[in-house]
């Protein structure tokens, strides 16, 4: 499966969009050869697992140039890679508590030219700036990811949302969204995708 994937549900990515995205397969399957950062058998399916999985946000959420992000846990880059192409004027801040999976995010960073990224080796706990938003893909349950990002978030909103967390998920959600208790919006990815890998995916939205 190739980027053309992309284009089916994102038509105005433009040509250097296109091309950044295109890069990314390369990009991987070097960095995995190294660094294993993502799933042998998932590496052929990159576009779909974690290139559109990673955008499912994007179908949510249209991040405004000047917002910044925090991208919790996000392993070799995701979703903060590919949402940084599809938003060149959002500020993107990867962190990850293991420090390759960081190198690997810088890398593929600055071989795509992407001035809105920056990775940082760090647990979400230490960091102390203030974002918009909050975007992680299934680190754990919600009710223990909340905790980590609490306080995090700037008090002036500007987007369709309140700022607050977007976070990918699968599967049926309804016991741990109950164990969190917090008021949560859920937005299926089989409403967006129409492909298989999507059919039990969702972005989880809670307020900041």
């Amino acid at each position: 499966m190739t980027s053309e994937i992309l284009l089916k549900y994102f038509p105005d990515i433009t040509a250097e969009q296109q091309a950044q995205f295109a890069q990314l397969h390369e990009l991987y399957i070097f960095w995995n050869s190294q660094i294993n950062v993502i799933s042998r058998k998932d590496i052929d399916l990159l576009y779909e697992r974690h290139v559109l999985h990673s955008l499912g946000i994007a179908k949510v959420m249209a991040f405004l140039p000047g917002e910044n992000v925090l991208d919790v846990g996000t392993g070799g880059g995701f979703p903060g890679i590919p949402l940084a192409i599809l938003f060149p004027e959002t500020n993107f801040h990867l962190v990850d508590s293991i420090g390759k999976k960081i190198k690997v995010v810088n890398e593929v960073a600055k071989a795509l030219g992407l001035k809105n990224v920056r990775g940082t080796h760090a647990r979400a706990e230490e960091i102390k700036q203030q974002f918009d938003f909050v975007v992680s893909r299934a680190v754990t349950q919600l009710k223990d990811f909340y905790p980590w990002v609490k306080g995090k978030f700037s008090k002036q909103s500007n987007n369709q949302l309140p700022n607050g967390i977007l976070y990918l998920k699968g599967g049926d959600l309804t016991q741990e969204i109950a164990e969190a208790g917090l008021a949560v919006q859920q937005y299926h990815l089989k409403d967006y995708f129409e492909e298989e890998f999507f059919e039990t995916k969702q972005v989880i939205y809670v307020k900041g």
